[in-house]
């Protein structure tokens, strides 16, 4: 049980860390950055199920919602490093070939917040990088919570 608590907090902390930002460092977050709370969201609630029933065959859904996580925060990353193209609705799509009035659809369409903008960052990685780092931790404690089990 000492993984699943572990896993459990892990999340709760990452969670909170985004609120944290969002809240007390004022850094609204984007499209991407919302969709990798929800995994979050879900291991908190996996880890206090199994916590409080004890079924502990349910940690590979935890793995499942960090290696989620892990994987959208990853796709950030690369969306962020213009390795690949995030969603329209959080990027832009650039000025090239554009008319005057496409252009002005782009910027009354635009979000208020980018997803290949990087707000913070830490020795060079960025949150989403950190999430995603942080997240595959989180499932190598989900993980080994399950082999516990099976010993």
């Amino acid at each position: 049980m000492r993984f699943i608590l572990m896993a459990t907090l892990g999340s709760a902390a990452v969670l909170l860390g985004a609120y944290g930002f969002q809240h007390l460092g004022d850094m609204a977050p984007c499209k991407l950055c919302l969709w990798q709370r929800w995994p979050h969201a879900s291991a908190i609630l996996i880890g206090l199920a199994i916590l409080f029933t004890g079924e502990i065959r349910m940690a590979w859904m935890g793995a499942v919602a960090a290696l989620t996580t892990a994987g959208i925060g990853f796709y950030h990353v690369g969306v962020e490093q213009g390795w690949w193209e995030g969603p329209t609705s959080c990027t832009s799509s650039g000025v090239d070939n554009v008319s005057a009035e496409e252009l002005l659809n782009q910027i009354l369409a635009a979000p208020l917040v980018r997803c290949d903008d990087i707000a913070w960052q830490l020795a060079g990685i960025s949150m989403a990088g950190w999430n995603a780092i942080l997240s595959l931790g989180l499932a190598a404690m989900w993980i080994q919570a399950m082999r516990k089990v099976q010993d």
